[in-house]
């Protein structure tokens, strides 16, 4: 099995209105996608894709509200998709070894997939997933469904 090469696949930004900040994108000219994704908007954006989701919920997905962390939180999230469950826990315990602190430990996810995040040296907050409904390419650029 390859060992997960990095990759940034997708782009969370913490937002305050959910709804006003899908139609702002939208105005700008970018295409909802995943419309099936509840509570979040994904958008292609060339070979990355863009999230709007409240920031009060990212940071409790990535565990920051319970840490005390909140009010340091930048409300943004980079995320790192993988292939496989294994490859999520690869890249989170290389991350770990190479001095991030853990913020969640991977684990199978409410909306399906399996995710954990980690905060980079400068505390820059990492989301490492493998999204079965996300599917990647060969060279590991992430495709949103419609």
């Amino acid at each position: 099995m390859n060992e997960p090469s990095g990759i940034l696949s997708l782009v969370t930004l913490g937002v305050a209105n959910l709804k006003r900040s899908i139609a702002f994108y939208e105005t700008l000219g970018f295409r909802r996608k995943a419309l099936a994704a509840d509570g979040v908007g994904f958008f292609q954006a060339g070979a990355c894709a863009i999230a709007v989701f409240p920031s009060d919920e990212l940071a409790n997905d990535a565990n920051i509200a319970s840490e005390g962390m909140a009010e340091n939180f930048r409300g943004i999230a980079l995320a790192w998709n993988c292939r496989s469950e294994h490859d999520v826990d690869v890249v989170i315990r290389r991350a770990g070894e190479a001095g991030a602190v853990i913020r969640k430990p991977a684990q199978d996810a409410f909306w399906g997939g399996y995710s954990g995040y980690f905060s980079d040296l400068d505390g820059h907050l990492w989301e490492v997933a493998y999204n079965p409904h996300f599917p990647l390419t060969d060279d590991g650029r992430l495709q949103l469904p419609d």
